[in-house]
């Protein structure tokens, strides 16, 4: 237990600097940022007034992150959302106050989301403080000794969650690479409808991975425990969910695309058709996106951490950038939506293959 409050304490310590540190450079060269990530000329300042206003406080975001995931080994998952759901909800209301109100544009957007994150980090840190909770804050200590614990535990930390950082990342990379290829083919409008997929996006990452998350520690412990049978049921019914989800998703987006977009954009805008067209494309890969996330989930649980590497590389850079690119060269603009669900696809193939190389080695 002490171990354990230790390595809470370092991850949230260590994780606060490197944001800190993070936040000053990107703000010096905000505007130089804003154009790598893919902004024109007539959405730069727009995206430099809400990087100001925004990344300051990205430190609060990483504390409620990663907090939630504490407060959850800690046995208490109903806290852990309410650290989520409070946040979001103050973060909707302000959004109206600040924008439509105040007419505070981008500054109010980013204000609201920030305070968001500083309620729910706020929220973390009560819990944490409290000494009757098993999982709490320790003292942090300077000695040389400490320190260069504190670096080996680091090093540990990031060496696990690789795989689960670097499908966060993932969608990061989608968001870059697609904002370049729909700015070249059609311009700021373009770039406003993929926004509203990259808005719809996370969300069903997170259903998916709340998925993976809740199946990760009983594949873990009944693998430890040599229980087969038990992994591979746990596994199915994580994939049968997850699958039953994808097929819900993609059908309301598909019917109810008119009525998503609306929820983003006015019909005035030329954006809105253009989003309206696309966005059931792009739907079209949630079942295989359901499919990969579980099953690098599962990959992680049952200690196989390099196909687990390999297929979130693949997935969310090789491939998705290779797709974004590549498609819309034969396809033109569908081929910039169905990009993604191509993705997704191949990585779905790769799973297979490595699923039945397996099998095929233990039947020899």
């Amino acid at each position: 237990l002490k171990a354990a409050r230790i390595n809470v304490t370092q991850a949230v310590v260590v994780s606060s600097l490197f944001l800190a540190v993070l936040w000053g450079v990107v703000c010096l060269f905000a505007p130089q940022v804003a154009v790598w990530l893919g902004s024109s000329e007539r959405l730069l300042p727009l995206a430099v007034e809400y990087m100001y206003w925004f990344l300051p406080f990205l430190v609060f975001s990483a504390l409620l992150s990663s907090g939630m995931f504490f407060v959850r080994l800690d046995g208490s998952p109903n806290y852990a959302m309410l650290c989520n759901a409070i946040p979001a909800v103050v973060n909707i209301l302000l959004d109206y106050v600040f924008i439509f109100i105040f007419k505070w544009g981008m500054m109010g957007a980013a204000l609201a989301t920030s305070l968001g994150y500083i309620l729910g980090a706020g929220m973390i840190v009560v819990y944490l403080s409290r000494r009757k909770n098993v999982i709490h804050f320790c003292r942090v200590k300077l000695s040389k000794k400490s320190v260069r614990l504190t670096w080996r535990n680091v090093r540990y930390m990031c060496h696990l969650g690789a795989s689960t950082f670097l499908c966060e990342a993932a969608i990061a990379c989608m968001m870059f690479a697609g904002n370049y290829v729909f700015i070249h083919y059609l311009g700021e409008d373009g770039v406003a409808a993929f926004s509203i997929a990259c808005y719809f996006f996370p969300i069903i990452f997170m259903v998916y991975n709340a998925i993976g998350q809740s199946a990760q520690p009983i594949l873990s412990y009944n693998f430890g425990a040599g229980d087969a049978m038990r992994v591979r049921s746990a596994f199915r019914l994580a994939l049968g969910t997850a699958v039953t989800c994808g097929l819900v998703f993609f059908a309301l987006t598909a019917l109810f695309n008119h009525q998503i977009v609306a929820m983003f954009i006015d019909r005035s805008y030329p954006a809105y058709d253009i989003a309206v067209a696309g966005l059931p494309l792009f739907a079209s890969g949630f079942i295989f996106f359901a499919v990969n996330i579980v099953s690098i989930g599962y990959f992680q649980s049952v200690e196989r951490a390099r196909p687990a590497m390999m297929i979130t590389v693949l997935r969310g850079f090789v491939f998705m950038v290779l797709c974004l690119f590549g498609l819309p060269l034969l396809l033109k603009v569908p081929g910039i939506w169905l990009a993604v669900p191509l993705a997704e696809i191949l990585t779905f193939l790769v799973i297979m293959a490595i699923y039945y190389r397996k099998h095929q080695w233990v039947r020899r």
